[in-house]
Formats: C-alpha cells, structure tokens, sequence
C-alpha cells in the first residue's frame, strides 16, 4: 500500500534536506580555501644578476630542475614555478627585488644571489618577509654570520654555494703550499685584489695562510673593479720580486686583467679565484689571451659525485655553454629545498627550516650539508663536501684541472713566453 504522506511526514523530510545541503555547504566553504592552497604552484623567487652568465646560469639551471619535479608530479601534489628578478650588481636595486619577489609576488623561497655586497644588503628584508633564501652566488661569511647570533630573525639564510671565502682563503692557501711552492718550487708570491666585500674578507686571511705556509708573500695589492689599465698594478708586483701572481676578482675586469696580462707578455703566471673566467667563453670570447691562466671552478665535468656528469650533459645540452658555479648551486638548492618540504608535508618555514639543516644531500660539486650558520661545509680528506679546483686555460680555449692533483687531468703548462 502507498504510505501516506502526512503534513507533519512531509515537514520532517523537508527539514531533513535543508539540513543536508547546509552541512555540504559548510564542508565546501572549509574544504574550498584549502583545496585552492594545495592546488596553487610552489612559487620559486630568483634574486639574481640576469645579464652575467652567472644569472643566466642560475635561471637555466633552476628550469632544469622545475621541469623535472614537475614532469614527477612537483611538490605535494603541487606544481612549481619560477619568478625572476634582476638585482643586478647593486645593493639599491637587489633591495627592491627581494621586495618584488617577497611583497609583490608572494614567492615561498627564494634561490639566488650573487655580490656580496648586494646580499648582505637584502638579509634583513629577507628576514622581515620570513621567507627561505637559499644563496647560491655570494661568498662573504657576513651573510651567514646572523645565522648563530640572532637565530629568530636569520634562520631563514642558507648557503648552498660556494664555499664562504674564509674556506675559499684556506683552499687557495693549500694550493700556494702543495702546488705553487711545493711543485713548481715557487716561493715568492703576490696576492691581487679587486675592492669587493668578499675579496677583502678573503685576503688577510690568503695573506696570513700563505705566510705560515712558508710562501713568501712579496706584495698585497688591491684595485678598483671598473680599471682599465693594469700596467701600474703590474709594475709593483714585477717589482716586489714575485714569480708568481695568486689573483682574486670576480667583477668587469677579468678580461681586460688576462687580455692586458697576454699582451704585455708579463713574465709570470698567474691564477686563483676568477669568477669570470670560470665562463665556458671566457678565453675564447678575449681570443684566446687567458690560455695559461689557473683559475677556481666548483665542478667540472668530473665525477665528483653521481651527479656532477649527467647534470653537466644536459645542462650544455639545452643551453650550449658549460655551467658555471651559480648554476651548480641553484640546481641543488631546487631538489634540496623540495625534498625538505615533500618531509615537512608543508611549506611553512617553520617546518620546512629543520629539515634543511639536518640534510645531507648528493650534490653536483659534492655532498651537500649546513653547518650551525647554514653554510655549506667544505670537503675534507674523510668528507667529500666542495673544494676548490684550479683549471688552467689550455690552447685551443680547453681546460684542465691541475689542482687537486687526485683530481688531476693534465700536467700545468708555462705561458708560451715564459721559462721556469
């Protein structure tokens, strides 16, 4: 028999369904703002110097490993995505693009960096805005230093690459020790400098290093990085009796330094830290006139570890060039810092800034793993972190590691017109 539908049956049914759809209503309204913070894009802010090779490297490099984890599915079911800002090489403009990348665009890390001078200025509107910044370019310890002394407000800072320039002072140390003096039986040394934060960091300490090493340290020069004419430079390190020139520069100069080097057939070698001249193009760009030169690379095509070749294929596979050390760092710094919030299940940096400090990550110039100040340790004779390696300019612009010699691809080679 048909059940009779009485008003008090009918109201109760009706209430029944009101009540139903105003709880779905509820559960949407809660489930909605949380489905659109899972669904949005990881957002990856690059502060960076976008017309240097070391900028363009660091936004190739990134791209590599975004599209990666993307094809993998990204982050927490989340895809990543970059946004890019020029600091250029000024402390005013890299301000304001932390802020653009921070305030503007809302970015969850920012992976980047350059000058020194340039990053310590931005450290406390990094600290303001609480967002992970992993330095992939600039070497001064300073930057890091606030890490240990006011942890709260820096935690945020971390150094992926390269080395600071206090380790960057005791490997360039070594080098003068065991191969400037202990090979090529060269003792007396000058020491070069641009005027830049992290070179005057790093000289005092070459200085001391290189002394109590048994060196003899004839002259301590430092220049302003726009010269254009080096012959006064030349003349006092010729004249303190030096046979052998240790540079450290890493702004426009470089190629007018190894042109006018050539070109002046100046009677010694010289070699150290040359960030240019870690450029794929540099010695073929200034027509060959750095070949003889050593200069500092953080990789090269070498199994440094299970990641250094396949990265440096594919790398001058979509871009043409050999990578330098920016590039190195920013290719880590992307699979460090998504593994770190894959584990955290967030990316809140409060969960994710512990997971990062306890890492121990496989990494393109070796292992990669943060001291107290979250800077990137060195590699040592039992722990196989980033060292440094000396590369000479070859003819036919190649190049060969010379320094480590467990590293060692060929034997150094005099410039042309100079004889032991």
């Amino acid at each position: 028999m048909p059940r009779i539908q009485t008003p008090a049956l009918q109201q109760a049914r009706a209430f029944r369904r009101a009540l139903a759809l105003a709880i779905a209503g509820a559960v949407l309204c809660f489930a909605s703002p949380f489905a659109a913070a899972q669904s949005k894009p990881i957002r990856i802010g690059v502060p960076t110097a976008v017309q240097l090779q070391v900028g363009r490297d660091t936004q190739d490099a990134l791209k590599m490993a975004v599209d990666d984890l993307n094809a993998k599915g990204g982050v927490l079911g989340r895809k990543l995505e970059m946004v890019v800002a020029d600091e250029t090489e000024n402390p005013e403009t890299g301000i304001s693009a932390i802020k653009k990348l921070t305030a503007d665009e809302k970015v969850d890390v920012l992976i980047g960096g350059y000058t020194s001078g340039v990053t310590l200025a931005q450290l406390p509107h990094i600290s303001a805005a609480k967002t992970i910044y992993m330095n992939v370019g600039s070497a001064s310890p300073a930057t890091n230093a606030k890490v240990k002394t006011d942890y709260d407000n820096y935690k945020y800072i971390f150094r992926v690459g390269p080395l600071n320039s206090r380790l960057q002072a005791e490997q360039l140390t070594n080098f003068i020790s065991v191969f400037v003096k202990g090979e090529l039986g060269i003792s007396k040394v000058a020491i070069v400098g641009e005027n830049a934060k992290w070179v005057q960091d790093l000289v005092p300490l070459l200085k001391k290093g290189a002394t109590e090493a048994g060196a003899d340290v004839r002259a301590t020069e430092f220049f302003d990085a726009q010269t254009s004419d080096f012959s006064p430079l030349f003349s006092k390190v010729k004249e303190s009796g030096a046979q052998y020139m240790v540079v450290v520069l890493s702004h426009a100069s470089s190629d007018i330094f190894a042109k006018q080097w050539h070109d002046s057939q100046f009677p010694m070698p010289y070699g150290g830290i040359d960030v240019k001249s870690m450029d794929g193009d540099f010695c073929s760009r200034i027509g060959g006139k750095s070949v003889g030169e050593m200069a500092v690379n953080f990789a090269v095509r070498a199994p440094l570890s299970a990641r250094t070749i396949p990265f440096w294929d594919e790398f001058v596979k979509k871009t043409g060039r050999s990578p330098v050390y920016t590039a190195f760092g920013a290719n880590d710094a992307a699979y460090m810092y998504a593994d770190a919030v894959t584990k955290a299940g967030t990316t809140d940096p409060d969960k994710v800034i512990p997971i990062l400090e306890k890492a121990s990550y496989v990494g393109i110039p070796g292992i990669i793993e943060f001291d107290e100040n979250h800077d990137v340790k060195p590699g040592t004779p039992t722990f196989k972190g980033p060292a440094l390696l000396l590369a000479q300019w070859r003819e036919g612009c190649k190049r060969e590691v010379v320094h480590p010699k467990a590293l060692r691809t060929a034997e150094f080679v005099f410039p042309s017109w100079i004889k032991k």
